[in-house]
């Protein structure tokens, strides 16, 4: 894998951890560095980048405060994606919040342009990118 493109995931990383970045922001690195996808597992504390030759890398993040109940509440996932789409929040209250509405980690399809939300028992909240349908 490039060393280029594991920079960019690093640093997208690292930019999020710190709330240096909007997901905007992120979304639009990773695709000109050419990243297919990424999973973010809120309980491990790591997120996986794909490219489309199926080369993968898997990168630790700044653990999420708090555990995942069983239920899974789709509309408080949308209701932490609209409070950081706003502005009121910022990365690690948008994570403090999923993981509150059950979300143990989520995936984000760039050429699919939309991100999954996804709970302990498989129950998901797709959420498309602004002006993706």
């Amino acid at each position: 894998m490039d060393t280029n493109v594991v920079d960019v995931m690093r640093e997208s990383v690292a930019a999020s951890d710190e709330e240096r970045i909007t997901f905007g922001e992120v979304v639009a690195r990773l695709m000109a560095a050419g990243v297919e996808r990424y999973d973010a597992d809120l309980v491990r504390a790591e997120k996986t980048f794909y490219l489309p030759d199926d080369s993968s890398i898997v990168l630790p993040n700044a653990p999420v405060v708090g555990t995942a109940p069983a239920a899974f509440s789709a509309a408080g996932v949308e209701a932490a994606v609209r409070a950081i789409q706003a502005g009121r929040i910022r990365y690690k209250e948008f994570c403090r919040q999923i993981v509150a509405a059950g979300c143990v980690g989520y995936q984000v399809s760039l050429s699919g342009r939309r991100a999954i939300y996804y709970g302990r028992t498989g129950d998901a909240h797709v959420e498309w990118f602004p002006g993706a349908r």
